[in-house]
């Protein structure tokens, strides 16, 4: 039972991550989130009884004072769902710019860095010893679309990290998952319907799927004990171009 446990949810005003947050407080988890804009941080936790922290991930000392800030509010850290993140625009790789670049490895990756280490930290050292994170990935972490070289590049390191996070934990009870979701229905997602890059060079309408099923499957992971853990979960709608993609 998660009743008392404390969990953190990054990226946790909007889409997926508020989704995930308000089903995690339905099971009896302390919710923490965290967002940039701090209207939405400090709406969100009055209407849910979350308690909202701001934060830029892509800041060390933005996090570094979150992390204290959940130390000092609950005292310990059970759970964080590594999700705040973004797409980029689409470009050829010949045209990409180095700007663009380095925003979306900086968000996607170096974020989800800071956000997983402070949490590591936390758990190794507060007792009881341990906890769980659970780091969004994508299906983009396996097979790429089109003109996404970064977004791309990015998952495919959180594949890395995770791995890495999951085989550092094992001697302080930290367990680490990821989730690869393909074409929850988000705001982010709202335009495939009218038409998605694919491989040969055409349009095509792609299917999405009800963002519950993953709010759903990130519950199911964190109420696992901590001997027990989702490695990796891929969730997707079920005609999407993924397996074949290309």
């Amino acid at each position: 039972m998660a009743e008392g446990k404390v969990a953190l949810v990054t990226g946790g005003t909007s889409g997926i991550g508020l989704g995930v947050a308000r089903g995690l407080a339905q099971d009896g988890w302390r919710v923490v989130i965290c967002g940039r804009r701090a209207e939405l941080v400090k709406a969100h936790s009055a209407e849910n009884g979350f308690d909202g922290h701001v934060c830029d991930v892509t800041q060390p000392q933005s996090v570094g004072e979150m992390f204290a800030g959940i130390a000092a509010r609950q005292g310990r850290l059970d759970l964080v769902f590594n999700n705040a993140g973004r797409f980029a625009p689409a470009a050829d790789f010949g045209d990409l710019e180095v700007a663009t670049w380095r925003e979306m490895i900086d968000t996607n990756l170096n974020g989800a860095f800071y956000i997983a280490q402070g949490a590591f930290r936390m758990m190794r050292d507060q007792s009881p010893q341990g906890g769980r994170i659970i780091n969004n990935g994508s299906i983009s972490a396996y097979v790429p679309r089109p003109h996404a070289a970064s977004y791309t590049t990015s998952k495919h390191a959180i594949t890395g990290l995770t791995k890495s996070i999951s085989l550092d934990g094992r001697p302080y009870n930290i367990a680490c998952g990821q989730i690869d979701i393909g074409n929850a229905a988000t705001d982010m997602t709202s335009n495939m319907s009218a038409g998605s890059l694919q491989a040969n060079g055409t349009l095509a309408p792609e299917p999405t799927f009800d963002v519950a099923h993953v709010i759903d499957a990130v519950r199911y992971m964190a109420d696992l004990p901590l001997s027990a853990n989702v490695q990796f979960m891929t969730v997707m709608a079920t005609t999407m171009p993924y397996i074949g993609r290309g």
